[in-house]
């Protein structure tokens, strides 16, 4: 994995954002947790890259790409992890 980290911008009561994390931590995939209820800087982060909404989990790679409230599927896929 390159330098910069892995960002999963979310809430703590969001469902994608636990399922997400969830599967991060169990293939292994080192990543940094905003919490944009608590960070306002990841909020307004969230926002500018999805057109003023809200929509989480964002997940940012350290290629630049985004990911937006993406399934495991697409997560695996982005990752190059075969069984997800």
């Amino acid at each position: 994995m390159p330098d910069a980290p892995l960002m999963v911008y979310g809430t703590h009561w969001c469902p994608d954002c636990i399922r997400a994390r969830k599967f991060l931590r169990k293939h292994a995939v080192p990543f940094k947790w905003v919490n944009i209820t608590k960070d306002e800087e990841g909020d307004r982060y969230v926002r500018k890259v999805n057109a003023g909404m809200r929509s989480v989990p964002t997940i940012v790679f350290p290629d630049g790409s985004i990911l937006v409230e993406p399934s495991n599927r697409e997560l695996g896929e982005k990752l190059g992890i075969a069984d997800a």
